[in-house]
């Protein structure tokens, strides 16, 4: 077995318990990488707006999750990013590596789910499981902090080899399909007209 598959233990400072305590935990991976999520701070921000738009609009060959043929422009954009840190309800996960920003997701807060998306892993570092991880270490701190039972998300409908690679980690299609929002300009500039979203869920209340 790959020990990048191997489910590490994620130690949460009781501070992150609820939503109105504090979220400024680090949550160490004790495993072989010496892999850190930690909730981002605002002077990760720069970093991370690098790491994003190399997956998300970089087309090397390198980057699998890259949508640079699907849309163009920015991800994110740099208030909106900003906005995430430490907003009620959500978390905005930076994963951290030899001391550098590899990685991020955002896990929001939904009733007895939670909402996991803003899923990025610098293309360097991808291929080698720490993708797995993020994912794996996001579901437990949404079940340990809010007593998530569900993870949901939604994938472009277009990226079937994104969404085979969550139905590998447990995520079930649904069907649920949402459309792309074209109108809205901080999530860049799509280059098709067919584009939407379907809706991924997974039970993560036995760990």
């Amino acid at each position: 077995m790959d020990t990048a598959d191997l489910a590490p233990r994620l130690e949460t400072d009781t501070a992150t318990a609820t939503e109105t305590q504090t979220q400024t935990a680090a949550t160490e991976i004790a495993e072989t990488g010496a892999l850190v999520l930690r909730d981002a701070t605002a002077a990760d921000a720069e970093r991370l707006m690098e790491v994003i738009h190399l997956a998300y609009r970089r087309n090397t060959g390198r980057a699998w999750t890259s949508e640079a043929h699907l849309i163009e422009g920015m991800r994110i954009t740099g208030p909106a990013l900003r906005g995430l840190i430490g907003a009620p309800g959500r978390r905005l996960l930076a994963a951290v590596q030899d001391g550098a920003v590899v990685g991020c997701c955002s896990i929001e807060r939904q009733g007895e789910s939670a909402h996991f998306g803003l899923f990025a892993v610098d293309p360097a570092r991808q291929a080698g499981g720490l993708g797995r991880r993020v994912l794996a270490e996001a579901e437990r701190a949404a079940r340990e902090a809010w007593d998530t039972r569900e993870m949901r998300m939604t994938v472009l409908t277009a990226r079937e080899e994104l969404i085979a690679w969550y139905v590998r980690r447990g995520y079930r299609r649904t069907g649920e399909l949402s459309p792309f929002p074209y109108d809205e300009p901080t999530v860049g500039v799509p280059v098709r007209a067919d584009l939407a979203f379907e809706l991924l869920v997974k039970d993560i209340t036995a760990g």
